[in-house]
């Protein structure tokens, strides 16, 4: 059997993940990524992205794949070259989870961990330089290069912005974490051409240079940014919301006492979002639809955003400090 046929039995374990009505006044749906094969929504970048390098002659049977991540790009590539029996090197940095870079140990061929910050504070220019020397060093490398390949946002295009137009007669506001920029950019791009008035809401976390010129460190990982892709650039966004990592956590947990949904950080990033969008603009979603983007489950963050001593001594007290 080829590297094609064995990836078409994934195709139906990745996509089509299900909509969870929230509880309260208005509608509020959250899409729960989380259901893909590998737990996130990173899935449908990794299939997508490596099965068009096979059927391009990127990727053969000899390859080795070699990728940056914060943790469920790398898990999604791990889980699906290990179906190929692929040679998978993940380049992570010391914001990943400890149950992430647990999963990466067991199915990476090996695990390349970055140990300095970078000009920005932040980790991803050494990730991508550490990648751009491994692919030159190691024999038969592809990198799938989710920050500039454009199948990472035309990924979202084919998949979840037609899964989501397909499910709704109308749309007021959408909230999507951002990091590479290809979720809310294939995303924006479908669902506008369905629902011209809809308002996209950017959500980053501060210290990001997505939408700032101000780098600070960064203890969360799932999103924000140490640089601004050109892709993002394409976004068709109508605005940008940037949190403080406490808000993010406070996000988290409200998500969770609110409407049984354990989230990663980027979920509660949007369920904060929404909150504070709602505040600032005097809505209470009775007459509006809005849909939550949910990336990834929240089990993955059990030893730091939903645990009250880690919480304490890396967020709160230097959220206090700085805001004070």
């Amino acid at each position: 059997m080829n590297l094609a046929d064995n990836l078409s039995g994934l195709e139906n374990l990745i996509g089509n993940s299900p909509l969870y009505k929230c509880t309260g006044p208005g509608a509020v749906y959250a899409k729960l990524e989380y259901h893909n094969l590998m737990g996130s929504i990173k899935d449908r970048p990794a299939l997508y992205i490596l099965k068009n390098a096979i059927a391009r002659g990127l990727v053969g049977p000899e390859s080795t794949v070699i990728e940056s991540t914060s943790g469920n790009f790398g898990i999604a590539l791990a889980g699906i070259c290990n179906r190929l029996g692929l040679k998978f090197i993940p380049v992570v940095d010391p914001n990943i989870t400890e149950e992430k870079a647990a999963v990466l140990r067991m199915l990476s061929w090996k695990v390349v961990k970055v140990e300095e910050r970078d000009e920005t504070g932040g980790f991803l220019l050494n990730r991508i330089r550490e990648v751009q020397r491994l692919v030159k060093t190691v024999p038969g490398a592809f990198n799938p290069n989710q920050y500039e390949n454009d199948d990472n946002y035309l990924c979202y295009y084919h998949t979840l912005g037609r899964e989501i137009n397909n499910n709704f007669g109308r749309l007021d506001h959408v909230f999507v974490s951002v990091s590479s920029g290809g979720t809310i950019t294939g995303l924006s791009m479908r669902l506008k051409e369905k629902f011209p008035r809809l308002k996209i809401i950017a959500v980053d976390v501060e210290g990001s240079l997505i939408f700032s010129d101000k780098p600070a460190v960064r203890r969360l990982s799932g999103l924000g940014s140490s640089m601004r892709t050109a892709m993002i650039d394409k976004a068709l966004i109508d605005e940008a919301m940037v949190l403080s990592q406490w808000d993010i956590v406070q996000g988290c947990h409200s998500l969770l006492k609110e409407q049984n949904i354990l989230g990663g950080a980027s979920a509660g990033a949007v369920f904060r979002a929404m909150q504070l969008f709602n505040e600032k603009y005097h809505i209470n979603n009775g007459g509006n639809i809005n849909l939550l983007i949910i990336p990834d489950n929240g089990s993955a963050y059990m030893n730091s955003i939903y645990n009250e001593t880690w919480v304490k001594a890396n967020i709160q007290n230097i959220h206090h400090e700085v805001h004070k």
